[in-house]
């Protein structure tokens, strides 16, 4: 990469500009087209768009989906978008390199968004509601570009950055701020569009804002000089044969899945979305033990290094509890905020997916303020450990369900209340998220023996995915409890966790061998 370039993005290579644009409007496009889904898909077929004061505009037809089906859908589409993660790096490490990898994965990012903006085409029905076919086509089509572009658009990030050290962890946090500009601006682009006027037009303007991220990702190429290309040192005769035996088991993979899913559609194999989402859960809380257990009987690491093995699978506990809380925010947050929260601003009626921009707000804000904290503490030799601060950030947000299983005791459709309620529960959530999500990330690094680095982020990803599909399941208990005793529930779980995690510390602490 060439000198000139070297310090023109705030001190870092310029092509660091060129990821940060990518990201963020990656981001836009999936925040955005996230802080719609349940609203879409929970709204009436005859779902007829009003002013504050209860008049008629226009028609907005959603998919009439009860909320335990759409939470279901939530939960696997979002819980598949990180488990696609792990093909998604793998393809980029052994076939194609990062770099094309997050350009194929964008276009496919893209393709689904435009795919659910063009309702033209319906298949069987969904629990007695018409299923747009479109609408699902558009879902796996995002599921499987982000699992190309997610995880590989970061590790060109790291590879700016060949020396390593504090440059590079200051990059890093850059390049953190721009996920959190296009995660704050979808949901306000989105839900103006989508609720206000059509669901398929919020749909399409998410398309549009990845295509805008492709863009700008083409005409800054030459700033990553020789980052993100593959390096397998093989022949291209090699990766080309490894390539070809990869994708006949993908598409054979994903073509038993279609068929599954339509066999789903009809009736033939007679399992709702809800009990797939329990038995994938299930299926994959149990593979991840497994696998351990092989890690620990026959994966040849010493003493020391089981008891840090130990260490991680504690903490993929902990992480896969506290995203099946925090992902309510897609969820039975975002429906609250719909029908229980007053929105109306001088006679204007806000989306309730605006709400949805709070908690990136409260990250640019606080990301920061955390990041010296730990540096103030550690100078103070009173800094918590990293177990100590995964159970902190759990009991933040047991603290933040509690503050709106508060507010929303006396809500109802007739008494709404403040979305101030909300805003606090988003500001005890983000607290929780920077006290355990990227502390616990960097602990993954520290921790893992250096031949299983990569496994154990995966496995961190796999974490992700088991609290997201697990949130889903959790938000559809909605059709049976009030929403106050659901985020008293949660809550209670989620705070009572935190806290037996804080007794464990010290134990685990130990566990750790001298790791910080």
């Amino acid at each position: 990469m060439s000198t000139q370039h070297d310090n023109s993005f705030f001190g870092h290579p310029r092509g660091l500009s060129t990821l940060f644009f990518t990201e963020m409007w990656e981001r836009f496009s999936y925040y955005g087209m996230r802080a719609l889904l349940i609203l879409f898909m929970t709204a009436e077929t005859t779902n007829v768009v009003t002013d504050a004061a209860g008049n008629p505009l226009r028609d907005n037809p959603g998919m009439g989906l009860e909320v335990g089906t759409a939470a279901a859908i939530y939960g696997l589409y979002t819980s598949l978008v990180y488990i696609l993660a792990l093909p998604g790096g793998w393809v980029a490490d052994n076939l194609w390199g990062q770099r094309k990898a997050v350009w194929v994965g964008g276009w496919i990012i893209a393709l689904g968004h435009f795919t659910m903006a063009a309702p033209t085409l319906t298949m069987g029905a969904v629990q007695g509601a018409s299923a747009d076919f479109t609408f699902f086509l558009g879902l796996v089509f995002i599921i499987l570009g982000t699992g190309l572009l997610k995880p590989n658009v970061s590790t060109v990030v790291g590879e700016l950055y060949p020396e390593g050290g504090a440059r590079r962890d200051a990059g890093f946090s850059i390049f953190y701020m721009g996920i959190n500009i296009g995660a704050f601006l979808g949901p306000i682009v989105t839900g103006w569009l989508g609720e206000d006027h059509n669901w398929h037009w919020g749909f399409g303007a998410a398309g549009v804002g990845m295509v805008l991220g492709l863009i700008q990702y083409r005409m800054g190429a030459d700033y990553l000089g020789d980052a993100g290309h593959l390096k397998t040192g093989e022949t291209p005769e090699q990766v080309a044969r490894r390539s070809r035996t990869f994708f006949g088991v993908f598409f054979a993979a994903l073509a038993a899945i279609v068929a599954f899913g339509y066999l789903v559609s009809n009736g033939t194999i007679p399992l709702t979305l809800t009990q797939i989402a329990s038995y994938l859960g299930s299926a994959v809380l149990i593979l991840v033990a497994l696998y351990f257990v092989y890690l620990w009987t026959a994966g040849g690491h010493t003493p020391e290094e089981n008891k840090r093995l130990g260490v991680i699978f504690w903490l993929f506990l902990l992480i896969a509890v506290f995203w099946s809380g925090f992902e309510q925010a897609g969820t039975s947050l975002n429906l609250f905020a719909q029908d229980l929260t007053n929105r109306v601003v001088f006679g204007w009626e806000a989306p309730a997916s605006w709400l949805q921009s709070v908690n990136p707000i409260f990250i640019i804000i606080l990301a920061p303020v955390f990041g010296q904290l730990w540096v103030w503490l550690e100078r103070r030799q009173v800094n918590p450990s990293i177990p100590m601060k995964a159970g902190l950030g759990l009991v933040g947000l047991g603290m933040g369900f509690f503050v709106l299983s508060w507010g929303a005791a006396n809500a109802t459709p007739d008494n709404l209340v403040s979305p101030a309620w909300l805003v606090v529960t988003y500001f005890l959530h983000t607290a929780g998220e920077l006290t355990i999500s990227p502390v616990g990330l960097s602990a993954i690094t520290k921790l893992s023996p250096e031949r299983r680095v990569g496994q154990m982020m995966g496995i961190w990803f796999v974490g992700a995915a088991l609290g997201n599909l697990i949130a889903g399941l959790v938000a559809g208990q909605l059709e049976s409890l009030a929403p106050f005793a659901l985020f008293r529930t949660v809550a209670m779980i989620t705070g009572g966790v935190g806290l037996f995690a804080m007794l464990a510390a010290p134990g685990v602490r130990r566990l750790m061998g001298g790791v910080k």
